[in-house]
């Protein structure tokens, strides 16, 4: 990952975090009501901050796909290095034919930088999936955070409205 994408991934997701911070400071900063927990909040510029939200978060869910798509990358990488290698081995074997510990030796080591491959490409795609995991993590406490204050409100609403009614 290059500077510029981390810095990218950063933005994004300070953007979301900005977004929250302000649907945060948008329910600390409403009026109160009257002998209740309860505040009035603009629902325009909560819904806008919402919006905001959703905008933000295919962002990070494409840039949790990108570093699936880079893990599957170094994975094919290091198969094709891999398979690269096996080849030479066994070309080199084959001249070796009559050589039989050299010939033993090179399929030990074939075999060895084979497997050295795979557990790399192994570590690398369970690296990726726990990131985009920890990351998606983040994004459901944080929405379920907001889900749970809209809720909240709208229940709020809900009652007085049938108390007004």
């Amino acid at each position: 990952m290059t500077e510029h994408d981390e810095s990218d991934a950063q933005d994004r997701a300070e953007g979301l975090t900005g977004v929250l911070d302000a649907i945060e400071s948008a329910v600390a900063a409403a009026r109160s009501m009257p002998m209740s927990s309860s505040v009035l909040v603009n629902r325009a510029e909560l819904l806008d901050l919402v919006g905001q939200a959703r905008e933000v978060l295919p962002d990070q869910l494409t840039r949790a796909d990108e570093v699936l798509a880079d893990a599957d990358s170094a994975r094919a990488q290091a198969q094709a290095d891999a398979d690269r290698v096996l080849a030479d081995a066994r070309r080199d074997a084959a001249e070796l034919v009559s050589q039989e510990a050299v010939v033993a030796a090179a399929h030990e080591e074939a075999a060895q930088i084979v497997e050295a491959a795979q557990r790399t490409a192994d570590d690398l795609r369970r690296e990726a999936d726990d990131y985009c995991d920890r990351r998606l993590a983040d994004f459901e406490i944080d929405l379920g955070k907001v889900l749970a204050q809209v809720q909240a409100g709208r229940a709020k609403l809900a009652g007085r409205l049938t108390t007004d009614g």
